[in-house]
């Protein structure tokens, strides 16, 4: 290769140029420019330039310039190379490594430099990577830093397999897929070699207080963690089990200076998908070992933490989060491969339990999801039956210590009895409040890492949605476990209140607990399951548990417009279940229209709160007329002439009598389907 020494030198100008804050952006750009012509100029002067540059004499930022010039050529000039000076260059590169081997150098040239040889071997393909893997092997013998170099170019190899890169061709790709699956009988073993000797070495030297030789030690460790996640997405999952890699991983997880790795290990293996040839029973023996090691780790977290409020180290609630999230993938998708074993599958529902009641929030959100997956196919996919009339109240009330014959039926055991959704719906409605300002609420909260703006990565509504879909899921299969929950809650904080009022902290949270009974009130009378297939035991359970919760409704005297309101929505919350009990309707509507005349009807209020409050009340007309149905039909005519009454006398105002009208636009069809035409044109001429 031709010379180049005065271009380089230019070339260490420019990038000194273009990486000055002091300089100017017209020099800046200049500079640029300038490197952009050398990387499209002569091919032999851009290698040799690049060469001179990545010799140690120059500054770190010159080198690793001069590293990423390389691989721009390697990666898009390759072919312009003959084929001597492709071997040549091949070799220059390979020789890097050895030059790399000190202590002393910094991680992003050792990174570059084997990012370098990985593109290397990847353009020359698999002879290149065939003759070089035994140097590779015996180099990683030598030190903890030869094998940090090592385990980087068994990193960088994979990335065009799992990164889509535009530059390499669908058949290159596919070769270079069954070179490294061919070499993974040689790079599974050398990596957990590499894990195994220099964790070790790592303990060894740190008890004899040689901390530079164990922090080499932990970089080489640290590499053969990142390699391994290289492969983790697509290497056969039985090559990891039987090469002691999930054994070796699983191992790390209990170092506080390797288990974020290595947790990224078993979360890449846990998102993969199980395959439909003879390498199925393979591949749910090592799934089956993941879940082992996992919850060994999260059963040891929550013995020695709990679940409640205690101080500790956020590294540890940060780790903890980590494997949740990992469960979570993994029950989510792959519970089939240790459903037969019911004291495992028990086991790992219980410590998914533990995460859901945790008291940190991150920890219960991402149990959360892993709930909701697992309940939806239980509702959609047909594996939860609804208890009936002929149902064994045992198996009703079974949980986790379900016989063995209605597992097998069942497939997944039934875990929803009545103490799993109590707690499922005494979690979701605790949470269902925001971190709330209100003075004094906090303080009996403390054990409770409520929802806070604070929190990266999803806005309240969406979590609160998640937690309205678990409770609909749970009032599906659980209906009278559901209301009695919802209707104890509200209960205790009425108690708590006058007829009249309710303090700042007990209307933040009927507030928040209003959306929970919408949710249980529609799932159990708009939902998942028909009406007829629930006893005649559950059902009149139903009726006395809301009856009595309805009744409570209707006894509050709140005139308050924010009461007022909080009131109307809680009656129409209910009304699916109006459809049903048709003596409650008429007390349901008087109350709604008492609540609207309770209110100031203020044509001038600055601060129109009253003014709000009315046009949310007549809102609960329409809810109501959605979801009652021909329940309303026979009061029609009542509530049409107290519309007129009021529109009369002036306490209507025209906005609000048209939201009235749009509940009666609602049941218009019903009218029709009923042959009242007659009323429904005469309240239309009014």
């Amino acid at each position: 290769m031709e010379g180049g020494s005065a271009t380089a030198e230019n070339v260490a100008a420019a990038i000194s140029v273009s990486l000055d804050c002091a300089s100017s952006p017209d020099a800046r750009r200049s500079a640029v420019g300038y490197l952009e012509s050398v990387k499209a100029g002569d091919i032999r002067v851009l290698a040799n330039t690049s060469l001179l540059l990545i010799r140690k004499d120059c500054s770190s930022e010159i080198r690793l310039h001069g590293f990423k010039m390389l691989q721009h050529l390697v990666r898009l000039r390759w072919h312009e190379f003959s084929i001597q000076e492709c071997n040549d260059f091949a070799k220059g590169s390979i020789s890097l490594i050895m030059e790399m081997a000190n202590p002393h150098e910094e991680w992003a040239l050792k990174s570059q430099s084997t990012a370098l040889v990985a593109e290397v071997v990847r353009r020359e393909g698999v002879v290149l990577w065939q003759e070089l893997l035994p140097s590779l092997v015996s180099l990683s013998s030598k030190g903890p830093v030869e094998a940090e170099l090592v385990a980087m170019v068994l990193r960088w190899l994979p990335e065009d397999i799992t990164v889509h890169n535009e530059d390499l061709e669908g058949e290159r790709r596919r070769v270079l897929l069954r070179g490294l699956t061919e070499s993974l009988t040689d790079i599974l073993p050398l990596l957990y070699t590499l894990l195994e000797n220099h964790f070790g070495a790592t303990l060894t030297e740190y008890n004899r207080q040689q901390l530079d030789v164990a922090r080499r030690h932990v970089a080489a460790v640290t590499a053969a963690l990142n390699a391994i996640n290289a492969y983790a997405e697509w290497a056969p999952l039985p090559d990891f089990a039987k090469y002691r890699l999930i054994h070796g991983c699983g191992f790390l997880l209990s170092s506080p200076e390797f288990r974020l790795h290595a947790c990224e290990f078993f979360k890449l293996v846990s998102q993969r998908k199980r395959p439909h040839d003879a390498t199925a029973c393979e591949y749910d023996s090592a799934m089956t070992k993941i879940f082992q090691v996992l919850m060994e780790v999260a059963g040891d977290f929550l013995n020695k933490y709990g679940t409640f409020a205690v101080t500790a180290d956020e590294s540890e609630f940060e780790f903890a989060e980590r494997i949740c999230e990992t469960m979570a993938v993994l029950g989510s998708s792959h519970m089939q491969c240790i459903v037969q074993d019911w004291n495992m599958t028990s086991r790992f529902l219980q410590l998914m339990m533990g995460y859901f009641q945790h008291y940190k929030f991150d920890l219960h959100f991402q149990a959360l999801i892993f709930w909701l997956a697992l309940m939806r196919g239980s509702v959609f996919k047909g594996k939860y039956v609804v208890p009936t009339i002929a149902t064994d109240p045992a198996s009703d009330n079974s949980g986790f210590g379900s016989a063995q014959a209605d597992r097998e039926k069942k497939g997944l055991p039934n875990f929803v009895n009545d103490d799993i959704c109590t707690v499922f719906l005494d979690v979701s409605l605790q949470r269902m409040v925001k971190k709330s300002s209100v003075p004094g609420y906090a303080s009996k909260a403390d054990t409770l890492e409520l929802w806070s703006d604070e929190f990266d990565g999803s806005d309240f509504s969406q979590y609160r949605s998640r937690l309205l879909e678990l409770i609909k899921l749970v009032a599906s299969q659980k209906p009278v476990v559901a209301a009695g929950m919802v209707s104890q809650r509200l209960d205790i904080i009425l108690k708590n209140s006058s007829q009249e009022s309710v303090s700042a902290e007990n209307l933040s949270l009927m507030e928040s607990i209003q959306p929970g009974l919408e949710a249980i009130v529609s799932a159990i009378f708009d939902g998942f399951t028909d009406l007829n297939n629930y006893s005649s035991e559950i059902k009149l359970q139903l009726h006395g548990i809301l009856e009595g919760l309805l009744h409570q409704l209707l006894s509050l005297k709140w005139t308050e417009p924010p009461l007022a309101v909080l009131l109307a929505h809680y009656l129409d919350a209910l009304g699916p279940y109006l459809k049903i009990s048709l003596d409650s309707v008429p007390p349901v509507i008087n109350k709604l229209f008492e609540l609207l005349t309770s209110l100031p009807l203020m044509m001038k209020d600055p601060s129109n709160i009253a003014r709000h409050a009315r046009l949310q009340i007549c809102t609960s007309f329409i809810r109501i007329a959605k979801s009652a149905h021909t329940s309303l039909l026979p009061l029609m005519k009542g509530i049409a002439d107290t519309m007129a009454l009021l529109q009369a006398e002036g306490r209507l105002l025209r906005g609000e009598h048209n939201l009235l009208g749009e509940a009666f636009l609602l049941w218009r069809p019903l009218l029709e389907f009923n042959s009242n035409k007659r009323f429904w044109s005469g309240y239309l001429s009014h």
